[in-house]
């Protein structure tokens, strides 16, 4: 029998202003729920020598954005850990990076339908070996050119999309 995967709703996550100060904590669940409750993010894009931008699929199981494409990295600050902490944990659960220098690039509120995020997103370049973990469907590095092929047609998750042209430029 194969155990059924999910969120932890009950999970704690800090609630932070447009700063990035904390002003409280909330669940998952609650952060999840439509409330718009601020909580902040990591991202870590990957690319390799080549320039080439490696993305991770998200599971089925996830209750965001399942079975999208999506940056390499990403995961929620939990309540007690700071952005760097949060980074370098995601990192090595998600894709077992342990040794890598990333660059902070500027942090950005995104909004959903069902949620706010304080996004801290990185950039980094690793030529290492990548080894997705189960909270990822597998991933792959896709070229500048596919990717910018692919967006708008519902192959990334919309924060991708977003992020990609609030960091590295509009598409042609």
């Amino acid at each position: 029998m194969i155990a059924t995967q999910q969120d932890n709703a009950e999970e704690m996550f800090p609630l932070v202003d447009e700063e990035g100060n904390i002003t409280g904590a909330a669940t998952r669940g609650e952060c999840h729920n439509g409330s718009k409750l601020l909580h902040p993010v990591v991202h870590l894009h990957v690319f390799n020598s080549r320039g080439d931008l490696y993305l991770q699929k998200r599971p089925a199981w996830k209750d965001i954005q399942p079975d999208k494409w999506d940056t390499a990295v990403g995961g929620h600050v939990d309540l007690g850990e700071s952005i760097d902490m949060a980074l370098r944990r995601e990192a090595a659960e998600e894709l077992g990076l342990t040794d890598f220098h990333a660059e902070r690039l500027p942090h950005y509120v995104f909004e959903s339908t069902r949620e706010r995020e304080l996004v801290f997103p990185y950039r980094c370049t690793f030529d290492g070996e990548i080894h997705p973990s189960a909270e990822t469907s597998g991933g792959r590095f896709w070229t500048i050119a596919d990717i910018r092929k692919s967006m708008g047609k519902g192959i990334f998750t919309p924060n991708f999309e977003n992020e990609y042209i609030r960091l590295f430029g509009p598409l042609p």
